[in-house]
């Protein structure tokens, strides 16, 4: 705790940092287990993107082994890299077919920016790497 509190992490946003990135993991877990369920719902999905359904495994996996390694601390900040290129990739997926913008095209960005909020609240090493001056 001493280190975290030498380079200014408030115990409210440490908390409020994992709050948030448990309700990110949490979805992001989620939603990777039902690609590899395929529920009626996932497979809609895929049929209204385009998208393979021979595919629904491997982005399952990618997405979670990569929420995987955003929940682990040593490993959150590649975690981040990585889901952050996923979401991207989700905004283009809404993008190419025409879904409407508030609800489908930026929810990948929404979460984008929880996901990169909690952990600036609950990382030290990113506070240090990007500091905002008062």
């Amino acid at each position: 705790m001493a280190y975290t509190q030498a380079v200014g992490v408030s115990k409210g946003a440490l908390w409020t940092g994992r709050v948030l990135s448990g309700l990110i993991i949490a979805f992001l877990a989620f939603d990777a287990v039902l690609k590899l369920v395929k529920p009626v719902p996932v497979v809609e999905a895929f049929n209204h993107l385009g998208l393979p359904m021979t595919e629904a495994n491997t982005i399952g996996v990618l997405l979670g082994l990569s929420t995987l390694l955003y929940a682990i601390p040593q490993t959150s900040i590649l975690g981040a890299i990585l889901l952050t290129g996923y979401l991207g990739g989700a905004v283009q997926t809404h993008l190419r077919v025409g879904d409407p913008l508030a609800s489908h095209e930026l929810f990948p960005v929404y979460m984008g920016v929880v996901l990169w909020l909690a952990l600036y609240l609950r990382e030290p090493r990113l506070k240090a790497l990007v500091p905002f001056r008062k």
